[in-house]
């Protein structure tokens, strides 16, 4: 019999998503022989398959179709609530540290979420169509997001406004930065182009087989491939070569994660075929991964996040970045369905486009009682 023997050090968790509307988390437990995903909850807060989750130290942020952005404490395993703003289907989740979760929707809009009161502290209004992807730059201070208005814009999170925008002739699909932050990727049907943030200029480009879902920097140099096959790609970024090629489940690939563990990777794939697999990778000899362990969800898996408590990074977003508030808050309220929780005092700033905005019309700052 398997024994999950590892610590809260090595503690490691995944969550998955499924068209399905569920949401399934699994403990790796690990052993000599086998590793073993043991089913630890299933959550199902959502009412349409789900397209997106990101985690954090201690919340899991699921979106959906249904519009709605659900809450799961992962410290307790209950839910926390919903978040309710963006009008259509929540295309893209990332958390910055513990203290922000950015979210990109089909209503073109990005929000910026404080951690502490669950509170909407900007709305932007990012693209004119739906924001497909965005990426937090690892500082914190700047977000990067792809839409079907053609466009990759750069966004200044401390200020909540634009940097910079670039057109690039096709809708993207993802956009991912760097570990080090000196480089992104980009996403278009099948092609991966690479820029520097020097010049915001394309240094290199790959093609995939077919179209690419999904895409992870495993490290600077390195970037593993996922999409419409059954393989998984691993690309070095600066030569744009295949460097190694896998088969990894019987049908396409939605999601690819990874996590360290001792001296070696492991890398998490997820497929439409319901799988969720755990391979061993040497990120400095190559060599196609051994296997060490799988379940099948018997779902159609879509989106997928790996959950690590403890500690997170201090975030460097300026404090600036939220609105001031009259008292310090000492419990985690839980956002309520229907509802927005805000406290008395509290000054929220909504930068938004709408079609009752007059042209040149200055930020609307919004005193909330």
């Amino acid at each position: 019999m398997n024994t999950c023997f590892v610590d809260m050090g090595d503690h490691v968790e995944l969550v998955a998503g499924c068209y399905e509307q569920i949401v399934f988390g699994y403990r790796v437990c690990t052993s000599d022989e086998e590793w073993t995903l043991e089913p630890n909850f299933t959550h199902h807060a959502h009412t349409a398959s789900l397209t997106a989750v990101s985690s954090s130290d201690r919340f899991i942020a699921t979106g959906s179709k249904d519009e709605t952005i659900q809450l799961y404490d992962m410290s307790k395993k209950t839910e926390h609530g919903a978040l309710l703003h963006h009008d259509g289907t929540i295309s893209c989740l990332e958390f910055y540290g513990t203290s922000h979760l950015l979210s990109g929707g089909q209503d073109g809009l990005i929000c910026v979420w404080g951690t502490q009161k669950w509170e909407c502290l900007k709305s932007i209004k990012a693209h004119k169509g739906h924001v497909t992807s965005l990426s937090v730059h690892p500082s914190g201070k700047l977000a990067l997001s792809v839409g079907s208005d053609k466009t990759l814009r750069t966004w200044n999170l401390i200020e909540g406004r634009s940097a910079f925008i670039k057109n690039i002739k096709q809708t993207a699909e993802i956009v991912l930065w760097s570990p080090d932050g000196e480089q992104y990727a980009v996403v278009v049907n099948n092609r991966v182009d690479i820029y520097t943030v020097n010049t915001a200029t394309i240094i290199g480009t790959f093609a995939f087989p077919k179209r690419i879902s999904c895409l992870k920097f495993l490290k600077n140099t390195l970037l593993a491939v996922g999409g419409d096959d059954e393989s998984v790609r691993i690309y070095d970024v600066t030569s744009q070569k295949c460097v190694l090629e896998f088969k990894a489940h019987e049908n396409r690939v939605k999601a690819i994660e990874s996590f360290m563990k001792e001296d070696f990777c492991v890398l998490v794939t997820a497929s439409n075929d319901g799988y969720i697999k755990l391979w061993k990778l040497n990120l400095e000899k190559l060599e196609t991964p051994s296997l060490l362990g799988q379940v099948n969800t018997t779902a159609r898996l879509t989106c997928l996040s790996v959950w690590i408590p403890g500690e997170a990074k201090e975030t460097t977003v300026e404090q600036s970045a939220q609105p001031a508030t009259s008292k310090a808050v000492v419990e985690l309220p839980v956002p309520v369905k229907g509802k927005r929780v805000r406290l008395p005092g509290e000054e929220v700033i909504v930068v938004e486009e709408s079609s009752s905005t007059k042209k040149g019309k200055k930020k609307k700052r919004q005193k909330v009682q």
